[in-house]
């Protein structure tokens, strides 16, 4: 029998990422009273440009962890750090450049995570590097964040030491080390996972596209274990992308694209469930657990191929950009609390 195994590299990734999310919102914090307590203008326009970045960066990091399907909870040191230096940004024991100091310190540890996360995700699968692609974009933002601020510290550092202002040929270097930043990372980035605001069929796309990529990595494996693990995501994908759908994309797009249309596509989806059922009583080791899954992965992709086809084209001729990207996030909400449901499920038959 063949059961939704959890891989324990992918549940790290998970907890990796939900560090990320919760350092996130403390730096956007730590910028937002920054600027409340600034009084100069230059390094003012600077903070405001880095908290601009990063609350687009928290969105983009929010898509990433639906897309990636696990989600976890911080670690305990990491939530008992985050506590800590929020303590400190919200009292007066540290002078504003020893403050800065410190998230600049945090913008270090956000790369690393970052940087960990995707060297973990070559070793875990493609599904995965396609899950947490536009991490790119976080990291190489948080990079020439570090050398603004490396900036920013040059400057409140002299005044605090000397009372006079450092030399004025700060910001040139600064701008400079962007640059060199951007030649050499900045290929990585892709021109897509930088948008703030991804529409329905952006999402829904990113979600085509990693199934597709699972399906291929388990009918390519021969190893029962990795085989469990392939499945186990399949199904939690497909079900929690499914349900999301069913709840706000179908019942949105019905008026225009037609009665007979979003049911075939609600009836589809419903057979998924039946074909879920019969490959658990399967072995993952069995050849007919391959085949049962090869027709299922056919059966997927027709659905997706009327999805990106008629569907998408459906919406781009009655919905508007901003009521695209509003489903967008109706659709993301859906599918996280689904998500969340299914972790506490699991989390219950356990126990039980």
């Amino acid at each position: 029998m063949v059961t939704t195994l959890d891989d324990t590299k992918r549940n790290a990734i998970g907890v990796k990422l939900a560090d990320m999310k919760l350092l996130q919102q403390l730096i956007i914090n730590n910028e937002e009273r920054f600027l409340r307590d600034c009084t100069d203008g230059e390094i003012a326009d600077n903070l405001r440009k880095m908290l601009d970045d990063d609350r687009k960066n928290q969105g983009i990091l929010d898509t990433v962890i639906i897309q990636y399907g696990i989600q976890k909870n911080a670690e305990q040191t990491v939530q008992k750090l985050i506590e800590n230096v929020r303590q400190f940004m919200e009292g007066n024991e540290l002078s504003f450049f020893e403050k800065v100091f410190q998230h600049e310190l945090l913008k270090h540890q956000q790369v690393m995570n970052g940087v960990t996360i995707h060297k973990a995700a070559q070793r875990v699968g493609a599904d995965v590097m396609a899950a947490i692609g536009p991490l790119n974009t976080i990291n190489f933002e948080n990079r020439a964040h570090q050398e603004q601020l490396k900036g920013i510290l040059e400057i409140l550092g002299v005044r605090e030491l000397t009372g006079q202002d450092a030399d004025q040929g700060i910001w040139s270097r600064v701008q400079d080390a962007i640059a060199a930043i951007s030649g050499a990372v900045g290929s990585a980035v892709t021109q897509t996972s930088d948008k703030q605001d991804m529409n329905i069929q952006d999402i829904l796309r990113m979600d085509h596209n990693k199934v597709n990529i699972l399906f291929t990595e388990l009918l390519q494996s021969n190893d029962p274990q990795k085989i469990q693990e392939y499945f186990g995501q399949i199904y939690k994908d497909l079900s929690a992308h499914a349900a999301a759908e069913e709840e706000v994309v179908y019942p949105r797009v019905r008026s225009f694209y037609g009665d007979a249309n979003t049911q075939e596509l609600y009836d589809e989806q419903a057979s998924w469930r039946v074909v879920f059922d019969q490959l658990q009583s399967m072995s993952p080791s069995s050849p007919e657990f391959k085949d049962r899954i090869r027709r299922l992965m056919d059966d997927v992709m027709d659905h997706v191929r009327q999805e990106e086809s008629t569907m998408f084209a459906a919406i781009r001729n009655n919905m508007n950009t901003h009521q695209s990207e509003e489903l967008a996030t109706q659709f993301k909400a859906a599918k996280s609390k689904i998500q969340q449901q299914m972790a506490g499920a699991k989390t219950e038959s356990r126990r039980a």
